[in-house]
């Protein structure tokens, strides 16, 4: 049994450097979040077993759990490049397939259609605004910006407000709002589905999205000319990977033990 039982540790202990490893080749991609492996006992016993003589038969992994907590911020001047201070996520949604992704990554920029973009081509989602700013619909859309005015006029630049206002300027001088920004929160961000590039999708675990205009409710307020870096602290995983590290290398020094005393008791009844 003692083998079974250091082999489940070995199993966890590659589990948790895989998961440590993952942490520290993502601490420089914007957006990312460190995960984390938990493990719990295992015990084998029925209702004839004497408690005070329950022997474990080793562990399992019980979760690997993500942490959202926000990561340094680094300014850039770009106006598309955003962060949400604090809680939420940016919606974004596949032109081909209309899949939604959600993302803390918020570097965008626009395409040749004027729809905000990030790099993965998915379109940012907001409010339909009046020119003045007012929100007419709470139900987000793909933000596209005008390339010419009313008067003609060829777009110019951009700018996001804390708000989340899109505002759109023309080469005779003229602004307009064309959309807010949408935050996408949820009750339990952890049950989030990991997509890579730094997107989730929502899953039974993590609830519908409700959406929140930037600054409001549980939304954090958005952050213009700004990118969240990973939350990894290098130093915190490097220590956690040695921990990892002689966890695998104990459970392999017990099977190893067992071995010698399974090799003892052979010699010893021959």
């Amino acid at each position: 049994m003692s083998f079974y039982t250091s082999l489940s540790g070995l199993k966890n202990a590659q589990t948790d450097i895989n998961v440590i490893s993952h942490n520290i080749a993502n601490a420089e991609t914007t957006g990312f979040k460190k995960s984390s492996a938990s493990f719990a006992d295992v015990v084998a016993s029925s209702v004839l077993t004497n408690p005070s003589l329950t022997v474990g038969i080793g562990s399992t992994v019980k979760a690997i759990t993500q942490n959202f907590s926000l990561g340094p911020i680094t300014q850039t001047g770009s106006a598309l490049d955003l962060t949400i201070n604090g809680d939420g996520f940016f919606t974004a949604v596949s032109p081909s397939s209309g899949n939604t992704v959600y993302t803390r990554a918020g570097g965008f920029e626009i395409d040749g259609q004027g729809f905000i973009v990030n790099k993965s081509l998915n379109r940012l989602t907001g409010f339909p605004t009046s020119p003045t700013g007012t929100i007419t619909s709470t139900t987000p859309a793909a933000i596209q910006i005008p390339l010419t005015n009313a008067a003609g006029a060829q777009f110019s630049g951009v700018s996001v407000s804390t708000t989340g206002a899109v505002s759109a300027a023309y080469a005779d001088g003229t602004n307009a709002v064309i959309g807010a920004v949408a935050v996408a929160n949820f009750t339990t961000p952890q049950g989030l589905k990991q997509l890579g590039s730094s997107s989730w999708e929502s899953t039974g675990l993590s609830g519908a999205a409700t959406y929140n205009a930037p600054g409001t409710g549980p939304a954090g307020p958005l952050l213009s000319g700004a990118l969240e870096q990973s939350n990894v602290d290098l130093g915190e995983e490097l220590v956690s990977l040695i921990t990892a590290q002689s966890y695998f290398q104990a459970n392999s020094k017990a099977i190893d033990t067992s071995q010698q005393i399974l090799q003892t008791v052979i010699q010893l009844r021959n």
